[in-house]
């Protein structure tokens, strides 16, 4: 992407715009790889600098890891070189390492899983909050929670929600949400088409005229409420847990294991049965435990493997 990108930014549009990017930590072996990542990063994107330059997915393990291997020095020096303007971390673990993480060095901003079925986990309105307080920009990632609270969403929930308004989509709703929210600094969207763009676009146009109210607060909570009833496994389909060793795809059994429960929808098991490869299924797993240390929501996967097995 970084690649493609760099022929998007030709002929003076760099200037005109911010650039972010991150250092894949889980790749970093020596102080020595996060220069090389940089710079060859820098290449890729045939930029002199960026603007927002995030130590990705920090998590117990990697911030411990690059704190010995010297990634706040890294920044320092990075910064004091020009090659990155502002440093940022985004974030997958409890809120207590959050604050830590958020004291240990004069950060510009962070990123943090955020959207209204997700207000209290990770990171949460408390880490929020914290971050706000300590002068820090947030960014909120996930907004839709991975297309699940528009794809997945219960008929009960919409009906809680389009209960108030009927004219708002679902889209709408979850990002209305973060957009009342002043301690957000940005809110993120993973669109993948351009009618998805030109969707968010106009929705953030047209939000400014009606102002969110107590009573869309009530209806997001109560859709909250329903959703949470019936969600079984809390996967948000990153894929940071893939590849597995024997092949399984970890999301997909999530998604059609919720697919089940949260939309009763009959048709789940034939298509585990026909969308996935045999070493695709959840009984493929050996229970070796290589995904409990990638995934950022940390689900035990072995476990919940061995039940969506059972169930289809």
């Amino acid at each position: 992407s970084e690649t493609f990108l760099a022929k998007a930014l030709n002929d003076g549009y760099r200037e005109q715009i911010y650039l972010a990017t991150k250092l894949p930590c889980w790749l970093v072996e020596t102080r020595a790889d996060m220069d090389k990542f940089l710079n060859e990063q820098l290449e890729r994107l045939d930029t002199g600098y960026i603007d927002f330059y995030l130590l990705h997915a920090l998590n117990r393990k990697t911030w411990d890891k690059m704190l010995q291997l010297g990634a706040l020095e890294f920044l320092n020096k990075a910064i004091e070189e020009g090659k990155i303007r502002f440093a940022g971390f985004s974030y997958h673990d409890e809120v207590e390492l959050f604050k830590e993480i958020v004291d240990a060095y004069d950060w510009s901003f962070c990123q943090i899983m955020y959207n209204y079925f997700d207000e209290h986990f990770q990171a949460g309105r408390e880490g929020l909050n914290y971050a706000r307080m300590k002068g820090l920009g947030v960014v909120a990632m996930e907004p839709l929670r991975g297309g699940a609270l528009v794809n997945g969403l219960p008929e009960e929930a919409k009906k809680a929600l389009h209960s108030v308004s009927s004219e708002r989509s679902v889209v709408g709703w979850a990002l209305g949400w973060l957009w009342n929210q002043p301690q957000l600094s940005v809110v993120l969207s993973g669109m993948s088409t351009m009618e998805q763009l030109k969707q968010n676009l106009e929705l953030a146009d047209k939000y400014w005229e009606n102002p969110w109210t107590s009573i869309d607060q009530e209806a997001v909570e109560e859709a909250t409420r329903i959703i949470r009833d019936l969600q079984k496994v809390p996967c948000t389909n990153c894929g940071y847990c893939l590849p597995c060793p024997e092949g399984v795809n970890i999301p997909r059994n999530f998604a059609l294991y919720n697919d089940h429960y949260m939309l009763s929808d009959p048709a789940a098991k034939a298509r585990y049965k026909g969308l996935l490869g045999e070493a695709e299924r959840a009984s493929n797993c050996v229970q070796c435990g290589v995904c409990l240390e990638k995934c950022p929501q940390q689900i035990p996967i072995p476990d919940e493997l061995e039940q969506v097995s059972a169930l289809f």
